[in-house]
């Protein structure tokens, strides 16, 4: 019963938040414009799927990379840190609440918030497709917006996770900068680094080696492109990855790295809140 009440204060609450409603608003823009012009990338249009289904994979694709993060860590960044500096936890924790449900509560109110943004955006994509396209694809436009929900919910526990440990809004929110610039810039920046120092600037004959392809995919935003092609078959149109026979650069492999980033960064700010002093 806690679990259910606090979730649902978290998804009333933090709805209202304009920070939240502007950048979903950008994201709706955003889908509607790249859906509105059926806007394929060159290197993508040899494939052998049909332009509507090219153009409403990548009206997605392309919203989901960069919005999606942005809005889950936008709601999870100050989610402790801001009820820990009002002190409202020792109300809360006054009532029939453990702090279980607290941290549980906020991530599933949170993760339904960033749902409603991402119906919102794939929904006006997805309408925009289906009175102006040739076609619709229905089944690839269900299954990569369920797994946008998993990609979302996976940055507002990474959010959460790291709100347990910031002792105001402030660092809260440079850490959540920090982390948009990691997933989405410096991640990549890293990996070009470990082959600099380790292959040259040249790629050899095979490619890049299995270990830093692997190292590349365990970030989310990578994983979940790897999730999309082995969920979603014909994303693999739509993205390029270098070709490895390793059985840990399977596309599978995304969706386990999902999880596991799905999972942990919500627990370990849980065991931390568990032990955090709220005086």
């Amino acid at each position: 019963m806690g679990l259910r009440v606090v979730a649902k204060k978290e998804f009333l609450d933090t709805r209202r938040s304009y920070t939240l409603a502007v950048t979903t608003a950008l994201f709706v823009v955003w889908a509607g414009f790249l859906a509105a012009i059926q806007w394929v990338p060159t290197i993508y249009r040899d494939s052998n799927l049909s332009t509507s289904t090219l153009a409403t994979m990548n009206s997605m694709q392309q919203s989901a990379v960069f919005f999606v993060p942005l809005i889950g860590l936008m709601l999870g960044y100050a989610a402790i840190v801001d009820d820990r500096e009002s002190g409202s936890f020792k109300l809360m924790l006054s009532l029939p609440h453990s702090r279980a449900d607290l941290v549980y509560g906020k991530f599933l109110g949170r993760t339904a918030v960033i749902g409603v943004a991402i119906a919102l955006g794939y929904g006006t994509a997805a309408t925009i497709a289906l009175l102006t396209y040739s076609s619709f694809p229905l089944q690839i436009f269900v299954l990569y917006t369920l797994l946008t929900l998993v990609y979302g919910a996976v940055y507002v526990g990474v959010g959460i996770g790291t709100s347990v440990f910031m002792s105001s809004r402030q660092k809260a929110l440079a850490v959540m900068t920090g982390l948009y610039a990691l997933f989405l810039l410096l991640w990549d920046v890293a990996m070009l680094g470990l082959q600099l120092a380790t292959v040259g600037s040249e790629l050899p004959p095979g490619g890049l080696p299995d270990w830093i392809q692997f190292a590349a995919l365990l970030n989310p935003s990578t994983a979940f492109e790897f999730a999309a092609r082995a969920l979603v078959p014909e994303f693999t149109d739509l993205t390029t990855f270098p070709e490895s026979d390793a059985v840990f650069l399977e596309d599978w492999v995304g969706l386990v790295v999902l999880a596991v980033w799905l999972v942990v960064p919500a627990t370990v700010g849980y065991l931390r809140f568990q032990r955090l002093d709220l005086g």
